[in-house]
């Protein structure tokens, strides 16, 4: 198998292309919804709280809506957060999905 140098700069500069796009298709500040997903646990809001409140400690109990999942075995948080940048946004993205309580968030 050959690598061919020509494929190797187009993808370099397609994916380059993809950051500056995504960073652009957000106005910061700005409020916005993050949906975490996770196993039905009773401490599940004061969790997904305290870890967005690490990045975004402004974040409030109200800025929450949790729903059960239809069988009841899950749990669905919307956390609405004030963005600064997408960094902050990174951050808390990597924060959740790296809880053991977490399962999704989109």
């Amino acid at each position: 198998l050959q690598r061919c140098p020509e494929l190797s700069n187009i993808a370099v500069k397609k994916v380059t292309a993809m950051s500056e796009t995504r960073e652009n298709l957000i106005e910061f500040p700005t409020d916005f919804p993050l949906k975490i997903m996770g196993v039905q646990h009773p401490e599940f809001a004061a969790t997904v709280l305290d870890v967005v409140r690490q990045y975004a400690p402004d974040t409030e109990e109200k800025h929450l809506t949790i729903r059960d999942s239809s069988k009841g075995n899950y749990l669905s948080c919307t956390a609405t957060v004030r963005a600064e940048s997408q960094e902050q946004l990174d951050n808390i993205y990597r924060a959740l999905t790296a809880h053991p309580m977490v399962k999704v968030v989109l």
